[in-house]
């Protein structure tokens, strides 16, 4: 099935310092974000992910999203054409990358694009589709909520993860009581607001663990005071401690 263009993978290298942004936009190719370096927020109306060097987001065709950059990274995304990214998923997923993935990713980027009609870029466009359907999926999906009251606080906790003020003051910040921001929450984002605000923590805990960071500092960093506790809400989140999980993608 050929594409339009006659490649089935085109791709992009770029170094980006923090803070910068790329706004909304969409593609009409599945787009895999990946960083060898560094940590990105990538973003669309209803779902926010964190996404540190060991992990990528897989878009597929069409979806608008923005990415933030929250720490300089080394972006080398991929994109797809549709029809070579058939197999993949449909929805926006996080994807755990294997070192094997990961050089093949910067294989592809060293060599710009895989054109139809070339034996070895067909082989090597197969290969990385298989891997991507094969790699292992993470739950780091943080539902947004559409409200701009609520979403205006969301923000705050996700750019601010350490932050232990009482949610009662955070709210009035917002524009709103806390008790409208608890019924918000859940209608819009299938979580209660305090279940949100501890996934967050979370997912900004796989960053800070992903980047070489200790249990403690992905605690401290992460809005628990009391490791233990932080241990358990990890191990409850992920099934597998913050220490195994460390090593694991080290």
């Amino acid at each position: 099935m050929a594409t339009v263009d006659g490649f089935d993978v085109r791709s992009l290298a770029l170094t980006l310092r923090t803070g910068a942004a790329l706004g909304e936009h969409s593609h009409p190719w599945g787009q895999l974000v990946f960083a060898c370096s560094g940590v990105m927020r990538v973003s669309t109306a209803t779902e926010s992910w964190l996404t540190p060097a060991t992990k990528a987001i897989w878009l597929p065709p069409g979806v608008p999203h923005r990415i933030e950059i929250l720490g300089e990274v080394a972006l080398r995304t991929l994109y797809i054409a549709p029809e070579r990214a058939e197999p993949l998923s449909k929805a926006p997923t996080t994807l755990a990358i294997t070192p094997m993935l990961r050089e093949l990713i910067l294989h592809i980027v060293k060599v710009g694009m895989l054109a139809q009609g070339r034996p070895d870029h067909d082989r090597l466009a197969g290969v990385l589709v298989d891997l991507l359907a094969q790699a292992r999926r993470e739950d780091l999906r943080l539902p947004m909520p559409l409200d701009p009251r609520a979403r205006v606080l969301a923000r705050r906790l996700q750019s601010v993860p350490d932050q232990v003020e009482d949610l009662s003051r955070l709210a009035e910040t917002s524009g709103a009581s806390l008790r409208t921001l608890q019924r918000i929450f859940p209608r819009e984002t299938g979580l209660t607001l305090v279940a949100w605000r501890q996934k967050a923590r979370l997912i900004n805990a796989v960053a800070c663990l992903a980047s070489g960071g200790s249990v403690t500092s992905a605690a401290l960093d992460s809005g628990y005071q009391n490791v233990g506790a932080f241990i358990d809400a990890f191990s409850r989140q992920f099934g597998v401690t913050p220490g195994r999980y460390g090593a694991t993608i080290r």
